[in-house]
């Protein structure tokens, strides 16, 4: 391998593992959503849903 290949390779391995270190940090932290945006009402969509046949 060329120096330049194993450059590329680190560089996409600390990408790829940081990333996944860096969510399941936050995720650790803040593991659900505290508050939700305005509006969030039941219109009973599954009430209406299209007829389901059996063939």
């Amino acid at each position: 391998m060329t120096p330049l290949a194993i450059v590329f390779f680190l560089l996409a391995v600390v990408i790829v593992w940081g990333g996944l270190v860096a969510s399941t940090l936050f995720l650790r932290r803040r593991p659900e959503r505290q508050s939700f945006p305005p509006g969030g009402h039941d219109d009973h969509r599954e009430d209406a849903a299209p007829i389901e046949h059996d063939t």
